[in-house]
């Protein structure tokens, strides 16, 4: 019986990334995901690569994560990985005095408590199997630009749950975090969406690793702390961003 992993917010952007390395890495995947458009095109892309299953889902939600969870088990039997990569940014900045609270909930629900709810859920069947949780978060939890409260918030709650569960949920289960950095999404997004994106020369040679990152950089680091490999890891966080928060900038 094929291992299984759902990966909330995976018919777009990183997410997709990450479906398309788990699935070549021999797992059952179920995409969590409430873009239904997105959902369908990705299940139709990439459903000869192996086992997956698309669930429409809503992680703030209660009802629709224990569906999700519910249906994940009743097609594959097992679960032993969650992603909890569902995220959303609010559609243009606002100073906090202007910041509505219904914006502000929306942000937190999503990519916060969705998550708290995925590993609610999860967690009896991820006992089971001795399996790993692996958060989405972002090198936002640790630097901002101005105006961006809530997701920061969001994300750097999203870094403290992680080191939080790892305690609680250990030894059976880990738990670890990935925060990256720029990540050059556009060619993974759904079709209506789609395009690729337009980079200069500057925007790659200001990453000390000469380069804005892609979907595919996440993907392995994800792939690797589902793994057996890193069973000795839990309740850290790891900055994928090319080297950006470490380098030193000045402006003249």
């Amino acid at each position: 019986m094929k291992k299984s992993v759902i990966i909330t917010g995976g018919a777009q952007s990183i997410g997709k990334g990450i479906v398309k390395k788990l699935l070549a890495n021999g797992y059952a995947v179920i995409i969590a995901d409430t873009d239904v458009e997105a959902g369908t095109e990705t299940l139709k892309e990439y459903e000869s690569a192996g086992e997956l299953l698309y669930i429409p889902t809503d992680v703030t939600d209660e009802n629709s994560v224990m569906e999700c969870i519910s249906r994940s088990l009743a097609r594959f039997r097992r679960l032993d990985a969650l992603v909890n990569n569902a995220g959303i940014a609010l559609a243009s900045s606002q100073p906090v005095e202007k910041l509505s609270l219904h914006s502000w909930d929306k942000v937190i629900a999503t990519n916060l408590t969705g998550s708290f709810l995925m590993v609610k859920h999860a967690v009896p069947h991820l006992h089971c199997t001795r399996g790993a949780i692996v958060n989405i978060a972002s090198t936002r939890a640790f630097q901002s630009e101005p105006d961006t409260e809530a997701y920061s918030a969001s994300k750097g709650g999203l870094v403290s749950l992680t080191h939080a569960l790892a305690v609680s949920l250990g030894p059976d289960i880990r738990v670890n975090c990935i925060s990256p950095g720029w990540i050059d999404v556009g060619i993974w997004k759904k079709s209506s969406e789609r395009k690729a994106g337009i980079l200069t020369p500057e925007d790659h040679s200001q990453h000390p690793c000469g380069r804005v990152g892609t979907p595919a950089d996440i993907a392995e680091l994800v792939a690797f702390l589902v793994a057996d490999a890193s069973g000795f890891i839990t309740g850290q966080n790891f900055i994928v961003d090319g080297g950006m928060t470490k380098k030193m900038i000045y402006v003249a």
